[in-house]
């Protein structure tokens, strides 16, 4: 009987793995997340980042709710077997937007002089991208 690639990976007591989504044209980090081994899984098997969100309790296939999704082109895992690292395109109603804030990256607060400064400008309204206001990060 073969191994299952999944049982290469460190899941944590929750089972859980953390997982950035990473931009494959430009390199940009787009997004940090959870998943399970069955959101693992359907990645794999669809070609579109699933999530698994914390806060919902659920499987989250990005852009369920916006439009945006994720193609993925590459899972990679890192040294330690405990993180994921997926290389996607960013595709949907609004393409080049991963943030559930409408921005193209979560990651765009900078440290600056003892404060966070916003350096990425939103590119489309949250309230139009989703059916409803999202009451916690879609990530989570």
């Amino acid at each position: 009987m073969t191994k299952n690639w999944l049982d290469d990976i460190s899941w944590d007591d929750k089972g859980l793995v953390p997982v950035i989504a990473q931009e494959a044209a430009s390199g940009d980090v787009l997004m940090f997340a959870w998943m399970n081994r069955e959101a693992l899984q359907k990645t794999a098997e669809l070609g579109q980042a699933v999530y698994y969100s914390r806060s919902r309790g659920r499987l989250w296939h990005k852009g369920e709710e916006s439009g945006n999704q994720q193609t993925v082109h590459e899972i990679r895992l890192d040294c330690d077997n405990d993180v994921i690292l997926l290389k996607v395109t960013q595709l949907g109603h609004e393409p080049g937007i991963a943030c559930h804030t409408g921005r193209h990256s979560c990651f765009f607060s900078v440290y600056k002089d003892g404060q966070w400064v916003v350096t990425e400008p939103v590119l489309k309204d949250p309230k139009s991208m989703y059916k409803q206001t999202p009451g916690k990060h879609d990530h989570e």
